[in-house]
């Protein structure tokens, strides 16, 4: 079983460029009303969807409204990327942080209002 997360948006163009340009995600498929996107390393996708797009049943028509969902990317070097995202502009919604509990992460927000918490586990304690 493989999870592929999608968000209808009608920010197409610019989800695909936070992703690509901020991220390093690549483009696995497009057309005119869809985009899936794959993480650097192809073990996971994303995808953003056109809201009331005649081709989708009416179940995949009304758009995200930008609350109540988040997205946890892991990394091996949490350090590394937040300081090329802040030295790029991207704004920090959480600066970095170490958690009792062993992550060391930090916040960004995606144009549609998707939290995505960049994050480095390590065990407690360490």
């Amino acid at each position: 079983m493989k999870l592929n997360a999608g968000i209808i948006t009608k920010n197409l163009e610019e989800s695909k460029s936070f992703y690509t340009k901020t991220l390093g995600f690549g483009v696995t498929f497009e057309n005119e009303f869809y985009v899936l996107l794959h993480t650097p390393n192809h073990e996971a996708e994303i995808s953003f969807l056109l809201p009331e797009h005649p081709s989708q049943q009416p179940l995949f028509h009304p758009a995200f409204q930008g609350k109540g969902i988040y997205l946890t990317i892991e990394v091996n070097n949490v350090d590394e990327l937040y300081a090329t995202l802040k030295k790029e502009g991207v704004p920090i919604k959480i600066d970095l942080r170490d958690e009792p509990w062993g992550d060391r992460h930090f916040a960004i927000e995606d144009p549609n209002g998707v939290a995505i918490d960049i994050v480095q586990y390590s065990p407690p304690g360490e």
